[in-house]
């Protein structure tokens, strides 16, 4: 079977001589498929270049992005690592100011440690919202802490400040706790404070913080002076000459209450002076 060919025919200028040119139609469609193939990859690598073109703005900027995200990520990775190893420092000093101060330590948690080799963009994100969220944690023990730590000072330095400590008033002593033979009766008798000899006038001043209980006179007492100091403590300034405070008011260790005198079944001018533990009589003398 014959091929179809396309003869051309080729009238050169000048010349009588004519040129045939035989192209077989086969090899003429392989051609031209190939060359429709040609134009259409060229097309395709046009518009692909295009795109590209178009998109490098958005790709130029969104690396300018990442590399700040990325930096933005390990900067604030850095801070979490020191931050937490301030917690670790912080749950130290919690627990050494706990044992120097008797204090009850409790079971508080310890940020663990940090660090490894560089991780992916979300390994780290996740990383360090994990951290994050133990950080709250530590803080909200750090925080319980404080407040147990602060409200137990404030027990402490309540106790201390509704303590007796001290004298009273400036004098010599002439009689003791405990039995001892009455200066009216000549028996032995029980005496539930000290005798503070001084100058009548002389101040007498509250040995704790407390609220005055009684202010005003007493059988046997004169004009008494009560404090109460709460956590079951009391005082008695007992046989004044004057008292300078109120019933209901508050006053402070140090702050003068009264004047020495000789009121009531007394002697002479001295302070008898009381301390009672819930209601009871004790040694003065361990609080002076």
């Amino acid at each position: 079977m014959s091929s179809k060919k396309l003869k051309i025919l080729v009238f050169p200028e000048g010349t009588n001589r004519v040129r045939h040119l035989n192209l077989n139609f086969a090899v003429l469609r392989v051609f031209l498929y190939f060359f429709l193939a040609a134009i259409v990859a060229v097309g395709f690598l046009l518009f692909d270049y295009w795109r590209i073109r178009s998109d490098l703005p958005e790709l130029s900027q969104l690396r300018v992005e990442r590399r700040l995200y990325e930096q933005k990520v390990r900067q604030l990775s850095a801070e979490m690592d020191i931050l937490r190893r301030d917690m670790v420092v912080l749950a130290q000093n919690d627990a050494q100011v706990r044992t120097m101060h008797e204090l009850p330590v409790g079971a508080i948690e310890k940020p663990v440690g940090v660090g490894g080799p560089a991780e992916d963009t979300p390994n780290r994100i996740s990383r360090i919202q994990e951290e994050i969220d133990q950080l709250r944690v530590a803080i909200d023990l750090r925080r319980q802490s404080q407040e147990e730590i602060r409200g137990l000072f404030n027990d402490q330095r309540s106790l201390f400040s509704a303590k007796p400590t001290g004298w009273p008033v400036k004098g010599w002593l002439t009689s003791l706790f405990g039995m001892r033979k009455s200066p009216f009766s000549g028996k032995r008798v029980f005496h539930e404070g000290i005798d503070i000899a001084c100058r009548t006038g002389t101040p007498i001043h509250a040995s704790a913080d407390g609220i005055v209980s009684r202010a005003g006179i007493r059988s046997g007492y004169g004009k008494l002076v009560v404090i109460d100091h709460g956590y079951g403590y009391q005082t008695y300034y007992g046989h004044n000459s004057k008292i300078f405070v109120k019933v209901g008011q508050r006053v402070k260790r140090g702050e003068k209450i009264a004047a020495v005198g000789n009121t009531g079944r007394s002697t002479g001018s001295h302070l008898h002076y009381e301390v009672r533990v819930n209601g009871a009589p004790v040694n003065p003398r361990k609080y002076l």
